[in-house]
């Protein structure tokens, strides 16, 4: 007796997608699109404005993940729970990477396409924004003359003043450091955390120290995580330094910087700065 044929397997029909909503669909309430996407009001009747303005919106956005990953490693490390604070710096360096490619949509600008729509801008620049402010606290470089664009906005610079006056990511490394057994003297430890943080020996020889030992410690894992995040807000400054450079020469800024030369000042300035010099000693 023949075996009984079976019919083919018929895949099943893939369900169809709910798309009937009593009000605004669920992605929309949560993402918020239609208000990210009307934020776009351009100044000039130039075309390329819309890209200038649209990338610098976006780089806002990443200012903000990366603040928000920072100040969690930093709650992180207070605890001393050093691999979550680890797990965020590595998140932070994918999100440094992303915001770094921000640049190609404006890093080949040419003088006429930028004057194109220069003078709509006015006096906007780059260093009044509050979030990139907030990022450069975290990293030391802190200023309280970077406070006064701000003082015509109660909230913002109030929250800035706040970020000024708490420890940065780096305090709070250090301060790790010492817990930790290393000599970090109480000059550095208890130091006016509102002012920018200046490489000290001690700091040095706490990272040689680490450096010359097990690379699979979690002071060491730290260490290289920080290097990661380093390196890139340096190459961060640098490609805005040469998409500046190209955009507008040596002119100054819209802001009323020093413009290029500005820039190539905060370029040559390495954040975490004994993690780089401790290298030369093991």
């Amino acid at each position: 007796m023949s075996q009984q044929a079976h019919p083919p397997f018929e895949a099943a029909e893939p369900e169809t997608p709910n798309l009937d909503f009593a009000g605004t669909t669920p992605y929309e309430d949560y993402v918020k699109a239609d208000v990210l996407t009307h934020l776009q009001h351009t100044l000039s009747d130039d075309p390329g404005e819309m890209v200038f303005l649209v990338t610098t919106q976006v780089m806002e956005l990443w200012f903000t993940v990366i603040v928000h990953e920072w100040e969690t490693a930093a709650q992180a490390l207070r605890s001393d729970r050093v691999p979550a604070a680890i797990a965020a710096l590595k998140r932070s360096v994918r999100e440094l990477e992303a915001l770094n490619a921000s640049w190609k949509p404006l890093g080949q600008l040419t003088p006429a396409q930028f004057n194109a729509y220069r003078s709509a801008l006015g006096e906007g620049s780059g260093f009044q924004s509050a979030m990139y402010r907030r990022l450069e606290f975290l990293l030391g470089e802190k200023s309280a003359s970077m406070l006064v664009p701000h003082r015509g906005a109660p909230r913002v610079h109030a929250e800035l003043e706040k970020a000024l006056h708490e420890p940065s990511l780096y305090d709070e490394v250090v301060r790790l450091l010492a817990r930790r057994g290393h000599d970090i003297p109480a000059s550095v430890l208890q130091r006016d955390v509102s002012l920018r943080y200046e490489p000290a020996e001690a700091v040095e020889a706490a990272w040689t120290a680490v450096y010359a030992g097990d690379e699979s410690d979690e002071l060491a894992r730290l260490g290289e995580a920080l290097t990661d995040v380093g390196e890139l807000v340096w190459r961060w400054r640098n490609d805005h330094l040469v998409a500046t450079r190209r955009a507008m020469g040596a002119k100054a800024g819209t802001g009323g910087s020093a413009g290029v030369a500005w820039l190539e000042k905060r370029a040559r300035k390495n954040v975490f700065p004994e993690l780089w010099t401790a290298r030369s000693h093991v």
